[in-house]
């Protein structure tokens, strides 16, 4: 996900985007314990778009355009 996307999206989807990527991280570190990650940059890859959801409602609770 690229910011630009984030930013399109409405508050009450960046919330349930949010969840969903945790859910995924989640998952994905559980298949890395278990030895059964196939890719493990994935791992990176939903940890930034986490920070990037999380950047974007913090924007828009300060009122801060983009």
């Amino acid at each position: 996900m690229k910011a630009a996307d984030a930013h399109k999206l409405s508050d009450p989807e960046l919330v349930q985007k949010l969840k969903d990527l945790r859910t995924e991280l989640f998952r994905l570190r559980f298949q890395s314990v278990t030895g059964q990650l196939e890719n493990p940059m994935r791992i990176r890859q939903v940890r930034h778009d986490i920070a990037r959801v999380q950047t974007v409602i913090r924007e828009r609770e300060l009122g801060i355009e983009a």
